[in-house]
């Protein structure tokens, strides 16, 4: 519903009260005379009111003139013929945004699916709108469901669910087909959600743990292959240094006293593959223990006096 026009409302009242004064001072003069100046006041203050017309900065006035189209008015201030003239539509040029859906539709791959969409479009000729179809705007809203309706059924879920952009501009050219012979272009579509049942939800779902499960354990057994290469390589070297074999063993030996400081039990012959045994080689590892708790007790800071 259009809002009053404040100005012809001003007119209206401006010519009513000065010739409200003219009937009153014709109405001392001669009662009878007075009563049809006001009659003929108030008819020429309604007739002047409806004649002006202001449309705002976005809007056409559709002007027919005995039931003939005769022209397009505004924006701004204009004059219409009353009685012969008439307006029966306003339209608004700006782009406006419409929302529609598509409930339970069945896509290429039959699993049905919910899709929420939001045009955006703008009259370009207001007079073919306002003449060529008769409600412009739920012609746009049908003709935008039908027209998802249409590319769901033709479109697989995964490329509904990994495709929005593409949907999107075939939805535009489709929908801009239809409306471009009423005078109306459509500047672009957004598809807001797909709703797919929650049962296949859960499927998808578990169906992508699934893989990342599988990937993850190809990986890991990659992982442990190129670990066995290394050893593999590690071992060719040791069986032809036995030197190099028995650093190796004394060094993780060594270890394992410093880092855990308990008793660790080795098979008496790796003992005597390492020469342990003997009081020398006994007496070389002590001492490597003992220069390491020196050093420890040295780099730890010093205690406060209580």
């Amino acid at each position: 519903m259009r809002k009053p026009n404040p100005f012809a409302t001003l007119i209206f009242f401006i010519i009513l009260g000065v010739g409200g004064i003219f009937a009153i001072t014709v109405a001392a003069v001669s009662q009878v005379l007075g009563t049809v100046v006001g009659v003929g006041v108030f008819l020429v203050a309604t007739i002047v009111s409806s004649a002006i017309k202001v449309a705002d900065q976005w809007d056409r006035a559709v002007v027919l003139r005995l039931g003939r189209f005769h022209d397009l008015k505004g924006p701004g201030f204009f004059l219409i013929i009353p009685i012969i003239d008439a307006i029966p539509y306003w339209i608004d040029t700006r782009v406006i945004p419409t929302s529609f859906k598509a409930e339970k539709t069945l896509t290429k791959d039959t699993v049905p699916v919910d899709v929420d969409a939001v045009l955006f479009w703008q009259v370009f000729d207001p007079k073919k709108a306002a003449l060529d179809v008769a409600d412009f705007q739920s012609a746009i809203g049908w003709a935008s469901q039908t027209a998802l309706r249409d590319v769901i059924g033709k479109t697989m879920l995964s490329d509904m669910l990994e495709g929005r952009d593409k949907i999107s501009g075939e939805l535009q050219r489709i929908i801009d087909e239809r409306t471009e012979p009423w005078g109306i272009k459509v500047i672009s579509v957004e598809v807001k959600d797909v709703l797919i049942p929650p049962a296949l939800e859960d499927a998808m779902s578990m169906q992508a743990q699934a893989e990342r499960e599988r990937q993850a354990r190809v990986i890991l057994g990659d992982s442990e292959r190129q670990v066995a290469e290394k050893f593999g390589e590690a071992a060719k070297t040791y069986i032809d240094n036995p030197t190099a074999l028995h650093l190796r063993a004394m060094n993780m030996l060594y270890e394992g006293l410093k880092s855990n400081a308990s008793i660790v039990i080795v098979p008496s012959s790796a003992v005597e593959s390492m020469q342990l045994g003997g009081l020398a080689g006994m007496t070389a590892l002590t001492r490597g223990l003992t220069q390491d708790l020196k050093n420890k007790e040295q780099a730890a800071p010093p205690s406060l006096p209580q």
